[in-house]
């Protein structure tokens, strides 16, 4: 009997993602597959939950609502701040997240929604935020997850092995 997608397994898949207009937002076609460790939140909930139980070979078709996917939108929308206070490395491209702490020390995300000249802006909105998000996805094979990869909260590879810290 093949194994079933559950809690500390790892799932490998092909999937496409779509919004509501019917674009293609993502898609692991022409592209390895996801691999992610299940139940440990490495996917958006609305399409763990209904991956939950399936085995290698099944295919299904998802609809996420944003409660279970990004979430609805919040806050201000976006802030503009000045390309300096960005590291001297960064590549500001839109969409690209930025990663900081606050003062608490207290890790955040925030995403670029525009650049100008000296300004960026930027988003504590994930990109997805607010958008049905329509998922095609077919599993191609479900392992157990290794001890590492439990211990890290994600998986490493298609066979556990393509991953270093």
């Amino acid at each position: 009997m093949s194994l079933t997608l559950a809690d500390n397994r790892v799932g490998i898949i092909h999937y496409s993602l779509k919004n509501d207009a019917g674009d293609v937002l993502d898609s692991s076609e022409g592209h390895e597959p996801l691999v992610y460790l299940h139940g440990h939140r490495n996917i958006v909930p609305g399409l763990e939950n209904a991956l939950a139980g399936k085995a290698s070979g099944d295919s299904l078709s998802v609809v996420v609502p944003p409660a279970e996917g990004y979430g609805e939108k919040k806050g201000e929308g976006p802030q503009r701040i000045r390309r300096n206070q960005l590291p001297k490395d960064f590549d500001v491209q839109v969409g690209a997240p930025v990663h900081g702490r606050d003062e608490g020390g207290k890790h955040f995300t925030l995403w670029i929604t525009d650049a100008k000249g000296a300004w960026v802006w930027v988003d504590a909105n994930h990109p997805l935020a607010g958008e049905t998000l329509h998922f095609d996805v077919e599993v191609l094979r479900v392992r157990d997850a290794l001890a590492v990869e439990l211990e890290h909260g994600h998986a490493h590879g298609i066979d556990g092995q393509g991953h270093h810290h």
